[in-house]
Parts: structure tokens; C-alpha cells; sequence
């Protein structure tokens, strides 16, 4: 089952969100089911590609699942333009720590209404895919109330610019990235790397990843031409290893065979979405012990 609704972030914008839950709950227990909440990447949004499908395979499990669009991340608001880049202004003027409030209002409107759902406020998982693996990462180790994290692909930093290409941009006060799927030049306004300036304790991946003592999985296809592999084993390098598991496929790459439009699914990603699967429900975080995934 699905519901859309707005949410406002702490700047007074709309957050985009879908909610999933299972259709049948009087088959499950009495008690509330797991929360997973996923942040989409760079040129994303929550209904790209096999995102959906993944969400709903999730739900129908007995997980209560979140997506949203970041308010800033250009996509339209109405059902007509959820997959098109119609806002390019807001875009241009995109933030990580933008991003990192968003999904932290995100939460907070969970947290207040609660009771409202079918949900288990006390164990929340949160994922993120490329640049939103790093968001999640960014939260899970600022907010206590996170349980789990999962990074798809994840970045290990937000600062991926030469200094020449950052004094270029700060001369020029933007510079422009070309979407290959869309065919739009999309502007990234300098705001952007001062953000990265001004709060660079808030924003740095490997230190948060370092500070985080609950389960983490680490997902990266080896193929991985956006993020190279080597990324997520920084990631792994900088966790703490009682509680995390890396796992490197083999044969795919950032999106794990996936494109927009969604054409279907495949046995990579399936499997992937499987390893979710178990790591949610498997994974006892109550204690001190953290059970090995050995895939």
C-alpha cells in the first residue's frame, strides 16, 4: 500500500515523500514493523529508475518504507512532473547541509506522528544511494535515534573538485553539469563549495562513518565508473568492523543494472535488495552483538 504527502522541511519547503507499508497487516505481529527510510543520489529523485520497485519489494515484507525528493534536488512537485528536472533554479542553489536538514525534518515529522502509523520509531534504518549514502551517513552519526545504516554506492566525500576547478568556479560563480538522460545543462551555483567551507565538521563522511557504532552495510558494485570502488572500502577502512560489513559485487556498477525509465529488474539487483531484506530483519541491534553477513 502507498501514500503520498508534503512534508515541510525546517525552511518552510515541501518534501515530496512516499509512504509504503503492507496491505495485509493483520497477518503481522501485534508489534510495529521496521521504518526504512531512503535518500536518493546527485540528478535523483525517489521515483527514479527501480527505486520504487526496491521499495515496494521492501514493504511487501513487512517494512514500513520512506522515500522523498529533496526540496532542492529540481524536481517538479505535481504527479506530472515527479521524473522531470522542471525547477532548475533550485537546483543551481542546492546544499549537502540542505539535503542532511531535509532528511533530518523528515525524521522529526516520523517522530511526531508516530502513532499515527504502523511503524517502530525505535528502529529506523536509514539508506542512501551515492550522494545520499554520504547524507545518511552524515545523520546516522548526528542523530542517535538511527539504528541501522545502509550506503548503496556511497560516496566517501563531497568535495570530488581539483582546486583549479573550484577557482574557476568561484570566478565564474557557477558551473554546469550536462544530464545525459535529460539532455539539460544543469547549474551549480558556488554556494555550494562554501557550504562544503563553512561546515566541513558537519559534512565529513569519513569522520561520521568513523563515530557510528550501530550496523552498517556497505553495498558498491566493483564495476563502479561514477564512484569508484575504492570508495567504499575508505568507507570500511574508517568504520568501526564489530559492527559493519562490506560487500563488493562483482560484474556491475553505480546503479546495479538499473536505468530510467525502469525496464525491469535483474538478479544482481534482486539480490541486493534481498541483502536489505535480511540486514533489516535479521540484524539484532538491542545488544552489543552484531551478526556477520557472510554473502
Amino acid at each position: 500500500m502507498k501514500t503520498s504527502l508534503k512534508i515541510i522541511n525546517k525552511y518552510g519547503d515541501n518534501l515530496t515523500a512516499d509512504f509504503r507499508y503492507p496491505e495485509n497487516t493483520s497477518q503481522l505481529t501485534t508489534e510495529k514493523i521496521p521504518l526504512f527510510i531512503f535518500c536518493h543520489g546527485f540528478k535523483g529523485f525517489k521515483d527514479w529508475g527501480g527505486f520504487p520497485y526496491m521499495l515496494d519489494t521492501i514493504s511487501r515484507t513487512g517494512i514500513f518504507t520512506v522515500s522523498f525528493n529533496f526540496s532542492y534536488n529540481g524536481v517538479g512537485e505535481d504527479i506530472n512532473s515527479l521524473t522531470d528536472f522542471t525547477r532548475l533554479e533550485l537546483f543551481a542553489n542546492n546544499t549537502f547541509s540542505r539535503e542532511l536538514d531535509d532528511l533530518g525534518s523528515i525524521i522529526d515529522f516520523l517522530d511526531a506522528n508516530q502513532n499515527k502509523y504502523l511503524y517502530d520509531f525505535k528502529n529506523i534504518i536509514l539508506c542512501g544511494h551515492s550522494r545520499g549514502g554520504g547524507i545518511a551517513a552524515l545523520k546516522a552519526a548526528e542523530d542517535k535515534r538511527i539504528k541501522k545504516l545502509v550506503t548503496l554506492a556511497s560516496v566517501k566525500e563531497f568535495n570530488r573538485y581539483s582546486d583549479e576547478h573550484i577557482k574557476k568556479w568561484k570566478q565564474k560563480g557557477y558551473f554546469e553539469v550536462l544530464n545525459t538522460r535529460t539532455n539539460q545543462l544543469m547549474r551549480m551555483n558556488y554556494c555550494l563549495i562554501e557550504d562544503l567551507e563553512k561546515n566541513s565538521e558537519r559534512l565529513d563522511i569519513l569522520k561520521a562513518v568513523s563515530g557510528i557504532n550501530i550496523p552498517l552495510l556497505i553495498i558498491h558494485g566493483e564495476q563502479d565508473l561514477s564512484v569508484g570502488v575504492e570508495e567504499a572500502h575508505s568507507l570500511f577502512d574508517h568504520s568501526n568492523k564489530i559492527h559493519t560489513s562490506l560487500d563488493v559485487i562483482p560484474g556491475t556498477g553505480h546503479t546495479f543494472g538499473i536505468e530510467h525509465p525502469f525496464r525491469g529488474s535483474n538478479p544482481i539487483f534482486d539480490d541486493i535488495i534481498n541483502k536489505i531484506i535480511f540486514f533489516i530483519k535479521e540484524v539484532n541491534t538491542r545488544n552489543s552483538d552484531f551478526l556477520t553477513l557472510n554473502w
